[in-house]
């Protein structure tokens, strides 16, 4: 049972620099690139493995407060192909978020094929591997899909674990669990890549206004 508060309103002073509070995810924000990612997904012979090239930024944004709430995060978007390929052959958006209070890390994501869903976990601010998940049916870390996508690839969980390394990259580790019609046992989706830095953040609106107030220059 959470131990919330019973002032459920007054909302705290955030620090303006989300990029000095974003705790685990602070090896995440920037702009990345990953050239070795693979996708394991179903066909109907089996198992398909997929090599793919993969974009990703993620950008500060401004402390988010639910009443006492507060939050420190990164608003995402993820574009994969596969090699030697302009077609997209996966797009995500989202935000990953940091609660420093208790330690909550969340990931809301949703792709351009009627799904959405929200992974939860937790962890430290200095951690270097942390593991969320979503599962279908909850109302605090659920998965909701299309009918279409709830009849033939039902996704019963879904599980990320990041790890940041000691190079100044990140990896990530993820497995869908579908339950596909006829298939006897759940077949498990998975996806790694390691996204190396290709670009710095560009700091959040109120860290630029405070920059600017100071007469300091803008940006890490």
């Amino acid at each position: 049972m959470e131990n919330f508060p019973k002032d459920i309103y007054t909302e705290p002073e955030p620090d303006v620099d989300t990029l000095a509070n974003l705790g685990p995810l602070t090896g995440m924000a920037g702009i990345w690139t990953g050239t070795r990612g693979l996708d394991v997904n179903p066909k109907p012979d089996g198992p398909e493995k997929q090599a793919f090239i993969e974009h990703m930024e993620l950008q500060p944004i401004d402390a988010q407060t639910n009443g006492p709430q507060l939050f420190y995060g990164l608003r995402y978007h993820t574009r994969i192909v596969k090699p030697d390929d302009v077609e997209t052959f996966h797009d995500q958006v989202g935000y990953w978020l940091w609660e420093p209070a208790t330690g909550a890390v969340l990931q809301t994501l949703s792709i351009p094929r009627g799904q959405t869903a929200m992974a939860a976990g937790r962890t430290t601010a200095d951690a270097r591997e942390f593991r969320l998940q979503a599962v279908r049916g909850s109302e605090t870390n659920g998965i909701v899909s299309n009918p279409f996508l709830e009849y033939a690839f039902r996704t019963e969980s879904y599980t990320i674990t990041v790890t940041i390394n000691v190079d100044g990259t990140w990896s990530y580790e993820q497995d869908t669990v579908l339950i596909i019609p006829g298939q006897a046992e759940p077949f498990h989706h998975t996806d790694r890549n390691t996204l190396r830095k290709i670009g710095e953040p560009t700091p959040n609106p109120t860290a630029q206004a405070a920059a600017a107030k100071r007469g300091t220059p803008q940006g890490r």
